[in-house]
C-alpha cells in the first residue's frame, strides 16, 4: 500500500494522542509541584498536599513519559517513510488510433514428423489377435491363452 504519511488517520491519531498526554502529564506535575511548594513555603502544609502531591507528582512523570515516546514514535515514522524510496510512476504511452493495425497471418499447423510421433513399445502379432471371424478356442495350439485386445 502506497498511502501517504500525511494521509494516514493512524499517523495524526498517534500524533495528537501522543501531544495531548504529553500535556497532561506536564500539567499535572507543574500543578503538584507549584502547590506543594506554595503550602511547604508558607508553613501550611498538610499531609494530604505533601504525600498525595508526591503520588501525583509520579502519575504525572509517567503520562508526560508516555507522550514523549508517542512523540518521538511519530518522528521515527517519519525518518523511516523518508527513507523508503516512492515508486516511479508508470508511463503509458499514448495510442495513436489514425494507425491501422497490421494483420497477422495466422500460424499453419503442419502434420507431425517422424520425430514428434510417440513410438509404442506394446508391438502385436498377428498369430496373438482374436478376430471375429474365427473361431472361438479357449487356447492356442501351443496351449497358452489367447490374447485379445
Amino acid at each position: 500500500m502506497n498511502k501517504s504519511l500525511t494521509r494516514s488517520m493512524g499517523f495524526w491519531l498517534l500524533l495528537v494522542v501522543s501531544l495531548a498526554t504529553t500535556a497532561v502529564g506536564a500539567w499535572l506535575i507543574s500543578g503538584q509541584i507549584g502547590t506543594m511548594t506554595t503550602t511547604l513555603l508558607d508553613g501550611t502544609a498538610t499531609g494530604v498536599e505533601v504525600y498525595v502531591g508526591q503520588s501525583l507528582v509520579v502519575v504525572g512523570a509517567g503520562v508526560l513519559a508516555a507522550g514523549i515516546v508517542g512523540i518521538l514514535l511519530t518522528l521515527t515514522l517519519v525518518a523511516a517513510r523518508s527513507l523508503v524510496p516512492a515508486p516511479a510512476p508508470a508511463v503509458v504511452e499514448a495510442i495513436d488510433w489514425t494507425v491501422e493495425a497490421e494483420e497477422t497471418p495466422a500460424p499453419v499447423a503442419t502434420t507431425p514428423s517422424a520425430e514428434t510421433t510417440p513410438a509404442t513399445e506394446d508391438v502385436v502379432h498377428e498369430d496373438e489377435v482374436t478376430r471375429d471371424d474365427a473361431p472361438a478356442t479357449d487356447a492356442n495350439p501351443d496351449g497358452s491363452p489367447s490374447i485379445t485386445r
